[in-house]
Order: structure tokens, then sequence, then C-alpha cells
């Protein structure tokens, strides 16, 4: 077997398979006169004497026989310089996370006699792996004639960013009998096509995700499809502005959905999702720790129709510290009066694997008697009993408020008895005090 640098029979041949580019060559626009004869033709009589009938009638017809009017647009889309002519890339071009890598390679034959049993390989090496898209190892070419080749076409989704090559290998036989073995390399970059930008903000019990997306490319993309896939224990609803467009354009959008154009060169297009979980699986996830909200899914297409799929990674939301007991409040009433009692219900949840409590639940006033907005009715103390494991305990508080317009509620403290521990889980909660 050799691998020297000597003259080899084959060669590799590699060509890009994408979709061809319109070819912009804005034409010379000549009269038709011209290619027969010169326009300087009339300035002398004589010639212009002698000059057939037709080709005669032609430049006499012509109102400026010089070159001025060459340049002169006959049709708007002269303006656009496009010849209605395809043209085949000529290179790698730029490719982009997201797509798929399609070329198509011909194993050319230059010598003058056939080549025999030959094996090829094409694989793609990035930094992190080396990838096998053909491999005719168990059924090799058997002969490529003097000057014939051998094609074929490979595939791949290119799923990493940075340097990639194109391995192509042939182990074959030469016209002596002599094994030869050809590798040749092709590189190329892959980058990314889009930037995703997020941001996530609660408000009270529900969270929102916004989603911005830039185009980083030179080609206008197409956006057929911009899903969030929520995580265990959520539940998503995209946000739109057109919610209240007339019912005939609704229906017709769900027959035909028109991509969303994002221009090309930084063009941006931002989405709002409205995410929300029951009561329980906010429990579940305080007890796990789990943040993860969920990942978006993202397809587009170039100007041509090239498809592009790029799913982004788990979305974290506000992080979660993992609690031994939790304290909501269930219902406050709807109006509450000053200097009358009002009931408030709270749940207590047990967030561990073991039984917890006894507890005491208090309302603590670090103020002075005379600035208190809210105070307890009744007992200043309440027991509640054991809670079992990942259990929930209900219970109802009396306060009364004494000052007027909104006012908070602060300070409710939750004791443990038996580990001597106070928690104090409840944000401040505002109620607007009325008269009546």
């Amino acid at each position: 077997m050799s691998s020297t640098q000597g003259p080899h029979s084959l060669a590799f041949r590699v060509m890009r398979l994408c979709r061809p580019s319109l070819l912009v060559d804005p034409p010379l626009l000549v009269h038709p006169s011209d290619l027969l004869v010169g326009e300087d033709l009339l300035d002398h009589p004589l010639a212009a004497s002698r000059l057939p009938p037709l080709i005669a009638s032609h430049l006499s017809d012509a109102s400026d026989p010089t070159y001025r009017s060459r340049f002169l647009l006959r049709d708007p889309a002269d303006a656009m310089g496009l010849s209605g002519l395809l043209l085949l890339p000529q290179a790698f071009g730029a490719i982009y996370l997201g797509e798929t890598f399609c070329s198509y390679i011909s194993i050319n034959n230059s010598s003058t006699f056939e080549v025999r049993d030959v094996t090829i390989k094409a694989e793609i090496q990035t930094e992190r792996q080396r990838l096998l898209l053909l491999d005719t190892s168990k059924s090799p070419v058997e002969t490529i004639r003097a000057g014939g080749r051998y094609d074929f076409i490979v595939e791949h989704d290119v799923k990493e960013l940075g340097a990639h090559t194109l391995v192509c290998t042939a182990l074959y036989s030469d016209g002596d009998g002599e094994r030869k073995y050809l590798p040749q390399f092709f590189k190329f970059v892959v980058a990314n096509p889009l930037s995703v930008r997020t941001k996530v903000r609660v408000v009270k019990e529900t969270t929102f995700l916004e989603a911005c997306i830039e185009n980083h490319t030179k080609s206008n993309l197409y956006m057929d499809q911009v899903e969030f896939e929520p995580a265990q224990y959520w539940g998503a609803t995209i946000l739109k502005a057109d919610e209240r467009q007339s019912k005939i354009y609704s229906a017709a959008k769900e027959i035909f959905k028109p991509p969303i154009l994002i221009r090309s060169g930084g063009g941006i297009q931002n989405y709002l999702y409205q995410l929300k979980s029951s009561s329980q699986s906010n429990v579940q996830m305080k007890v796990e720790g789990n943040n993860i909200l969920g990942k978006l899914q993202i397809t587009w297409r170039t100007n041509l129709g090239e498809p592009g799929r790029l799913q982004t990674q788990q979305i974290l939301g506000t992080a979660i510290t993992r609690k031994d007991i939790d304290l909501r409040i269930v219902e406050t009433p709807i109006d509450i009066n000053l200097g009358r009692s009002f009931s408030v219900r709270f749940n207590l949840m047990n967030l561990t694997d073991r039984e917890l409590g006894p507890f005491e639940v208090w309302l603590l006033q670090n103020d002075s008697p005379e600035d208190r907005a809210v105070m307890v009715n009744g007992l200043q103390k309440m027991a509640l009993p054991k809670v079992e494991a990942f259990g929930l305990s209900d219970f109802a508080l009396n306060l009364i408020a004494t000052k007027l317009g909104v006012q908070r509620i602060t300070g409710i403290t939750v004791f443990d008895i038996t580990e001597a521990k106070s928690y104090d889980l409840l944000p401040d909660w505002e109620i607007f005090v009325d008269v009546k």
C-alpha cells in the first residue's frame, strides 16, 4: 500500500448541493443594427448610401444612433439587474447551524487506464467527533474506466459550530496493480444563523417569557415555526397582538399560516409566552428545586426555500430555593371595611419527606400600636397540629384593619415548636380598606 505524494489516477471533485442563486448581471443594452454595422457608420455619407435597404431602415428609424441610449431601461424589470438565469454554487458558501449540508462528490479517473477495487469513504470531522457519511468497504466499486467517474451524494445535519472538514478517501489498485491511498480534505466553517435572547418575569402566579430572535445571516429568514415546549408541570400560551382581528381573517390564518419574516443582517422578531403551573405542581417544583421552564423549537426557510431547524437549550426561570415548609394565602375577602373583622385563609405546606410540627402562627408587629394598620382580632397566637410529609394544613386568621386605603399584611410568622425554628415565609400582601 502506498500513500506517497506521487501522482494519482483518481481525484475527488466536490460541489455543495443547495438552492441556486439568482444571477445578477446588468446587461449592456445594444441596438440590433450594432450586431452588423458600427454605430459610426452614418457619420460617413458614402458608406451610408451603400447600406442594404433593411439595415438602412433600421438605422433611419433609430432616434439616437449613439451609445447614449444603450443604457436606457426598455422595461421596468431591467432595473433589477436580474437576467432570468440561476447560478449554481461556486463554493461551499455560508453554512449555518441547523441546516442540512448536502454535497455532490465525484471521483474522477484522469489516467489512461482503468482502476480497480475502489473503496471510498466520506466523513465529516469536527472538533468533537468524526461522522461516517459513506463507506463502500463491503461493496467496493469494481472498476472506474479511463476518463470515467463515480458519483455519489452525502448529507449531514449540521449540529455544531466552528470548523468542519469533509474528508474523502479512496483506496484503489492502479493500472500496474499497485495499491494506492488517496486522501483529500475540504474545509468549511459553520456559523450561527440567529441568536435567541430570553427574559423571564414573574407576576404573582404567572410567569412571562419573552424571546427575541435576531437574524445574523445575509439572507431573509421566514419563520415557519417558533414554538415553546414547556417542561413538566408547566403550561404555555403564546400572546399575540392580533387576537382581536376578524373571525374571517382568523379562519383564513388557520388554513394558511403565513411565515414571519426576519430580515437579513440584524432583523429582530419578539415572541411572548405566558406560563402557568397548578398549585400541586408548584409544590412539586419546590420540593425538587427544579426551575426549568422549557425550550424553543425554531424552524425557518431562506429566500429560495432551504429549510433550517434549531432547538435552544433549556430555559431557566427564577431560581427556586428548597424549603422545608411554604405558606400561601388562599383566600381574602373582596370587601374589607375599617374596624370590622375579616378572615384570611392560609395553606401551610410540608415540602419534606418527614413529618413536621406542631406549629404556632402569629402576626409579628415591629411598629408602635398607633402605626399598626392590620392586627390580629382575638388570640395573638394560633396553634397548628403536625403536618405529614408533603401534606397540607388549612387554617384562617381573623384580622382587623385600623387604617383606610391600601394597606399591607406583614410579618406573618410560622414557628416550629419541635425544632424551635421560625419561618418568615409570606411576602407582604396588599389589601384595600374601605369604609361602609
